[in-house]
């Protein structure tokens, strides 16, 4: 039972590690997307 706590607890901070990272990124192409967006509708007209 106690070996048990510590590795759940690492998983678990792992596991919030990675969301984060996916988040993260999930908003960085969301920015290039609309980064490329405004320019081509600036080019566009």
């Amino acid at each position: 039972m106690r070996v048990r706590f510590p590795v759940l607890a690492v998983a678990a901070l792992l596991a919030l590690t990675a969301c984060n990272t996916a988040e993260g990124i999930g908003e960085d192409l969301e920015s290039a997307g609309e980064a490329i967006d405004e320019e081509a509708e600036e080019h566009d007209g």
